[in-house]
């Protein structure tokens, strides 16, 4: 049961590490405002790595060959995730392709089964369609869509690209816990601070060639807002150690549909801190995604 709290954290610190990163879009393009959660994350990862080593005196994780396919997909599969988000606001109607992009969840547990051969429990997969039906519910009301609109926006470009991001981001988290499962290690928390290092450098490198050649003055930019971005990075590299600690201990799938209580954090401190209103359909999207994370967490505590 300890990817549950593990898993909360790591929703709770993404929430963060979203908000912070939104400060920094006046300063910042989409891209460089994305680099800053890898190029900041670099070095606490490595340093974090290091401890565990040396501090608890466990061995490092021996990258072999699946490992290294593993986190080279997933890590490349988050930064086109970036790239296909951004096409998709350039569309006039990248509203109903938002929503769409909201059925990650499901298309983890399609591809787990696909790439991992592992299954989901019946009441688990109930529970992970009622959480996701939820999150378009509310994806649906924040954008003011009815359902005959998503219906609608079913053969349109936006859609098909919102439903790829939804694809390239589950199959991320498939394939980080595919990277966890390779190595050949008895701690976990060894094998999350290997991956979540080794990811966090192979995405600053990538990053940094694109930036180099597309967005050159971007890079001086990032550096200037040290503060803020060493921020964005610290705790970025602790809700991808969370995230990479979860994948370790059981299905990405469940993980993921868990992870979803990030929306509810949103909800909760736009509500209480920014005095927003929330319609009824958000309230009742909010309360599918409850229950089904509720029924998710009480068949997981009986398995």
């Amino acid at each position: 049961m300890l990817w549950i709290p593990v898993t909360l954290a790591a929703a709770f610190l993404q929430n963060i590490r979203s908000a912070l990163q939104k400060t920094l879009k006046s300063q910042l393009s989409d891209m460089g405002a994305t680099y800053v959660r890898f190029v900041y994350a670099w070095p606490f990862a490595i340093a974090f790595l290091a401890l565990v080593i040396v501090g608890f005196d466990i061995s490092i994780p021996r990258a072999n060959l699946a490992f290294l396919l593993w986190v080279i997909a997933a890590s490349v599969s988050q930064i086109i995730n970036t790239f296909l988000l951004l096409w998709l606001f350039s569309f006039s109607n990248f509203a109903v392709g938002t929503a769409y992009s909201k059925t990650e969840v499901v298309q983890v547990a399609m591809l787990e089964l696909i790439l991992l051969g592992q299954t989901t429990s019946w009441i688990g997969a109930g529970a992970i369609v009622l959480s996701t039906i939820g999150v378009l519910v509310i994806s649906a009301g924040k954008a003011k869509l009815s359902m005959a609109n998503l219906a609608r926006g079913l053969g349109q470009k936006s859609t098909l690209i919102g439903l790829a991001c939804g694809l390239v981001l589950g199959a991320s988290a498939v394939l980080f816990r595919g990277a966890t499962l390779a190595l050949e290690h008895e701690s976990v928390l060894a094998k999350a601070a290997y991956t979540a290092a080794v990811a966090t450098v192979l995405q600053t490198g990538i990053m940094t060639v694109w930036l180099r050649l597309r967005e050159p003055g971007q890079i001086t930019l990032v550096m200037h807002q040290w503060r803020t971005a060493g921020a964005v990075g610290f705790v970025g590299w602790l809700g991808s150690l969370g995230w990479f600690t979860a994948f370790a201990l059981t299905n990405a799938a469940y993980v993921r549909a868990l992870g979803q209580i990030e929306l509810v954090f949103s909800y909760l401190s736009a509500v209480f801190f920014f005095r927003e209103r929330v319609t009824r359909i958000e309230v009742i999207g909010i309360g599918m995604l409850i229950l089904g994370i509720v029924v998710l967490v009480l068949e997981r505590g009986q398995g």
